[in-house]
């Protein structure tokens, strides 16, 4: 299927490694021209270099810019002014006793997970409606709206998320600009990748093992049973990016595997 995003310019956050990158290669497959981001230089250096050998043809460049803060985000506009699509990747999570969590890092998760989107939706949304043509997309999560236990302050920015998402959307009402937030469910990320080798190693089980124990009792009720993958979530993304999505707007779109049990 042709997406139509020919000559479209795309900002993918956090975009070196996992869904973001997954994306960043959907985009580029497609004929967009993709900005990717990380923290650091090398990083970003990396992940423009792997993508162009994936995809050769593509246009590709890469901006380090450290997201969690003001500074960061304004840095990034400034090498970056102005784009088509942003789609508000850039994450972090880390499974922690409620109890356990002090202050300062709820600020740190409301400030990387949230606060990175509202600071570049800022800048861009209104050179979208002034063209009245553009896609965000927020990457959001499943925990937005099953919060987890075990990441309390996780799902809380994730329904963040979900609520700016809606909100931009009734701004852009009656134009030709879209806010949707895509939802996955667990995903076989780097991040999730090393966490779960650790645990395995902590818990003196296989890594299959581990995985398996994480879907009986963490997530019941995923009908897939498996974690998901990065390409998968990407191709979601890729169309909602798309001209061809100019009738989804303000959606929660759910790409997680049957955790969520309910039918709306």
């Amino acid at each position: 299927m042709d997406l139509h995003l020919n000559g479209k310019r795309a900002l993918v956050t956090g975009s070196t490694a996992g869904i973001g990158f997954a994306t960043a290669r959907a985009l580029a497959q497609e004929g967009a021209e993709v900005i990717v981001n990380g923290r650091s230089r090398a990083g970003v250096a990396d992940a423009v270099a792997r993508l162009q050998a994936v995809v050769p043809d593509a246009k590709v460049s890469g901006v380090a810019a450290d997201l969690s803060s003001a500074t960061g985000c304004e840095a990034l506009t400034a090498t970056c002014p102005d784009v088509d699509v942003l789609v508000n990747n850039l994450g972090i999570f880390d499974p922690k006793p409620f109890e356990s969590i002090p202050d300062l890092e709820w600020f740190h998760f409301f400030e990387t997970n949230v606060m990175s989107g509202v600071r570049l939706c800022r800048h861009y949304l209104p050179a979208m409606k002034a063209r009245d043509w553009g896609r965000i997309v927020f990457i959001s999560s499943e925990s937005g709206v099953c919060p987890p236990a075990e990441m309390v302050h996780y799902g809380m920015s994730k329904a963040a998320q979900i609520s700016v998402a809606r909100g931009l959307a009734e701004t852009c009402t009656g134009s030709g600009v879209t806010v949707n937030s895509v939802l996955p469910g667990p995903t076989r990320t780097e991040g999730v990748a090393t966490f779960f080798g650790r645990l395995a190693d902590e818990q003196g089980v296989s890594v299959e093992q581990a995985e398996r124990d994480f879907f009986a009792h963490a997530r019941p009720t995923s009908l897939l049973k498996r974690f998901i993958e990065p390409a998968e979530v990407a191709a979601l993304v890729a169309y909602v990016c798309s001209p061809l999505a100019s009738a989804t707007h303000g959606a929660a779109l759910r790409v997680e595997g049957g955790v969520v049990r309910s039918m709306v």
